[in-house]
């Protein structure tokens, strides 16, 4: 495989974890419809990044959604005894962190 085309799958590997990590922010005032779009493209990515820091950040939006999705059904029916805003409001804050620390390390070219 040649250099120029390594480099042109680095960066469209890049373009995508940036993109995947940017849904996920653009997902938290849309009800996370676009959260779904990030993880769509990090399922699709992943056998592709395999063994390469790239891996990294679609295995951190797929963890992220996943993780985010289980909390939240919990916590929506605590909500009703008050125990559950905290938690949504702790969710929020935790995916807005793991979103922006992706865009940071990926515009870095760092893994997750």
């Amino acid at each position: 495989m040649s250099e120029a085309h390594q480099v042109c799958e680095r960066d469209s590997d890049r373009t995508l974890a940036i993109v995947a990590h940017a849904l996920f922010l653009a997902g938290i005032p849309t009800a996370h419809l676009a959260a779904i779009g990030a993880v769509i493209i990090a399922y699709v990515q992943r056998d592709a990044v395999r063994g390469t820091i790239w891996e990294s950040h679609f295995e951190a939006v797929i963890t992220t959604f996943w993780t985010a999705l289980v909390i939240f059904l919990v916590a929506i029916p605590l909500c009703f005894v008050l125990v559950g805003i905290p938690i949504l409001i702790g969710l929020g804050i935790w995916v807005l962190y793991r979103a922006i620390r992706g865009l940071v390390h990926a515009a870095q070219d760092r893994p997750y």
